[in-house]
């Protein structure tokens, strides 16, 4: 038989748990349906365990991009700098309850840190960015978490800049699981791979950089017999030109087309020379200053720093024929006429095959009006000559009987050779300068034979250029 005094004293414990358990029904139900649900769900949790009931079953977590901004292009480091919105997408198994339970709350917020989150990242990261801190993630009745956050990514990509200023870069961000295999942790994209690829909504820089699209690809590898997942975005972007085009290509241009004009100045003068020397000093002092504004890597140079380089090779063609050509038409005296080879080749040939016959006219008829010149010269002398001794024979008749007769004749033989003298001079003068119009008759030729392979070259060299910096831009 139980004694009395212990019935008592059980029924007033049962009494005091009633009262207990009473009381704190009461104070739940007088609690807000938020803190009552964020106490359940944070009942006995264990953020570090992955959240599902079967640990066979594979937590699949739903992944996509938005690219708001591209911030910056490092060609020299080879890291691009963007700014995404990066959203989550999975089922937490042990954060579920009904919804009717409390007051019909289907969805509530929850600190990051007190719950369980994929520990997937990007493997181009070469830096952290300058992100701003989400604390919280959305939870449904059903368990679905989702995640939703900016991000500063800094990646590494590797830059081609062979195409500068046209060029289109293809970089990648890759979000995978750090540890878990495929078994445990899977990813998949959220939206449709359209979807992703044509979405530019929230895309809102307009800089240099232009968004193309982004292109979604899902692959599975193995590494040390562990299965692994991974979502890939390829972030194609494209550089605006205009301000490289105007700011480097076009002075460029325009000082290449001032020394194609410079060859129009008479190579027999020096200002041709002078003229061409100022446009190499000016370009090289323009290739100083856009030095900065190239891109530099240490594996590959742009196509138009190569530009750069054969304008400046051009330019210094350009010198050296102007100064072969000053030279040639600057013969000193005492040279040589111009042999009959080059007579030929030059002044029939390459005046034929350059359509220049007005030159060669022009040649032919100065060469023969300098043969008539020193044939009436020749007779004027002839005539002068006769004209004197004429003169001193009567000269001799007249005083010869004032002067001794060898005395005149000494006096007309100096005369005689003083008049020699001035002849021998001017059919020299005149030699000399026949042969000067000779060799500058082969340099205006030569002149403009190598002008015109000049401009057939740098015409070329132009055409190649702007038809591949129009392929590219195009594509």
């Amino acid at each position: 038989m139980v004694p009395k005094r212990c019935l008592i004293h059980h029924g007033l414990l049962i009494s005091t748990l009633f009262m207990f358990s009473a009381a704190h029904r009461m104070d739940n139900s007088s609690k807000p349906a938020l803190l009552r649900l964020s106490d359940k769900l944070m009942e006995g949790y264990k953020k570090g365990v992955r959240p599902v009931h079967d640990w066979r079953k594979t937590t699949t977590v739903l992944i996509d991009v938005m690219v708001y901004a591209i911030l910056g292009v490092d060609e020299k480091n080879q890291v691009l700098t963007t700014y995404i919105w990066y959203r989550q997408f999975w089922v937490d198994e042990f954060l579920t309850w009904d919804p009717k339970e409390y007051e019909n709350v289907s969805q509530i917020s929850i600190p990051t840190e007190k719950i369980w989150v994929p520990d997937i990242l990007i493997n181009e990261f070469v830096d952290v960015g300058k992100s701003p801190d989400i604390p919280y993630v959305y939870v449904n009745h059903e368990g679905r978490v989702q995640n939703y956050k900016p991000i500063q990514v800094v990646t590494a990509c590797s830059l081609n800049i062979y195409n500068f200023p046209f060029d289109l870069q293809n970089c990648s961000l890759t979000f995978t699981s750090w540890l878990h295999t495929i078994q445990d942790i899977n990813v998949s994209l959220w939206r449709t791979p359209e979807e992703v690829k044509e979405d530019k909504s929230v895309f809102m820089n307009k800089g240099e950089w232009e968004l193309l699209h982004v292109l979604s690809q899902y692959r599975m590898f193995v590494e040390n017999e562990d299965s692994f997942a991974e979502m890939k975005f390829h972030v194609v972007i494209k550089r605006r030109p205009l301000f490289y085009a105007v700011n480097l290509l076009l002075p460029s241009m325009f000082l290449m087309v001032m020394d194609i004009i410079g060859f129009y100045l008479p190579p027999d003068s020096g200002e041709r020379v002078s003229f061409k020397i100022t446009l190499l000093l000016g370009y090289s002092v323009f290739l100083i200053i856009v030095s900065d504004t190239l891109p530099a890597t240490a594996i590959g140079t742009p196509l138009i720093g190569v530009y750069f380089v054969v304008c400046m090779a051009l330019l210094v063609i350009s010198l050296t024929e102007t100064i072969l050509i000053v030279r040639l038409v600057h013969k000193q005296d005492l040279q040589p006429h111009v042999p009959e080879w080059v007579k030929k080749l030059v002044l029939e040939k390459i005046t034929v095959l350059l359509c220049i016959r007005d030159n060669k006219k022009f040649t032919v008829s100065r060469i023969h009006s300098s043969s008539m010149t020193r044939q009436v010269e020749n007779s004027s002398t002839a005539k002068l000559t006769h004209y004197n001794s004429e003169s001193s024979k009567d000269y001799e008749r007249s005083v010869g009987a004032i002067l001794p007769t060898k005395e005149s004749s000494i006096v007309v033989d100096s005369i005689l050779h003083e008049i020699a003298s001035i002849r021998q001079y001017l059919e020299k003068r005149d030699e000399y300068r026949d042969i000067a119009k000779e060799w500058l008759q082969v340099g205006y030729v030569l002149d403009v034979l190598l002008f015109r392979v000049y401009l057939v070259a740098v015409l070329a060299y132009t055409v190649t250029l702007a038809t591949m910096w129009s392929y590219w831009q195009q594509a």
